[in-house]
């Protein structure tokens, strides 16, 4: 027993980290929030993003995975979520020539950390996708050993989220006292240009998907 709860853990952190390695719109924020506020961002945002997926392994296990499956459901998710990183992106464009480092910690309390962590996560339709898909496959498998089995899976899966958010939070803010006024805009324009990217490869991918279903 304690050797498969060791092997539900191990494998969901390694499969965990592969998937937070990837860049994506909670990676971008990371790095923006952790320019403002130092190295609590990280960890605060991976706080956000955990108790979305608390929520989530639980409804799959209420037996909603179908619904998150229907090709109606991505494009849906995909839609909204890339306007709401089409707006994000724009305040954070908007606000560049004006920003400043005297003024960071002010402007970064308009968000709270957690909130963010939130709000990128369920802006992202293939976070819903690997959810509804491999997520529910490994909690099933996890099901088998019973409640413990499911807490050794989302334990190792939030577990590789902190340690490799974290570890990007601490980077950028150790090197906080090296940015200038120029550099911090330099960086929170990037992530904003970032953000569009991501909002448009999600725009295009509901757009095609929604193609399909109506073809």
């Amino acid at each position: 027993m304690f050797t498969s709860m060791a092997g539900i853990f191990v494998s969901s952190f390694v499969i965990a980290l592969s998937g937070a390695l990837m860049p994506g719109p909670l990676l971008t924020a990371t790095i923006s929030e952790s320019s403002q506020r130092g190295f609590a961002a990280g960890p605060l945002m991976i706080a956000g993003h955990a108790l979305l997926e608390l929520f989530l392994v639980i409804i799959l296990l209420l037996g909603l995975a179908p619904f998150f499956q229907l090709p109606v459901v991505f494009v849906v998710c995909a839609l909204a979520g890339s306007a709401i990183l089409f707006w994000m992106a724009f305040g954070m464009l908007r606000n560049v020539p004006k920003l400043s480092l005297s003024s960071a910690a002010g402007q970064g309390r308009l968000s709270h950390p957690v909130l963010s962590g939130i709000i990128m996560s369920v802006s992202n339709p293939y976070w819903i996708i690997w959810w509804a898909t491999i997520g529910i496959g490994y909690i099933l498998y996890s099901w088998q050993f019973g409640v413990w089995g499911v807490i050794f899976f989302f334990t190792g899966h939030i577990l590789a989220d902190l340690a490799w958010y974290s570890s990007v939070a601490a980077a950028v803010a150790s090197g906080r006292r090296f940015l200038t006024d120029r550099l911090y805009r330099g960086l929170i324009a990037v992530c904003g240009v970032f953000l569009v990217v991501f909002a448009g490869y999600f725009a295009y991918a509901g757009f095609d998907k929604l193609k399909s279903i109506i073809s």
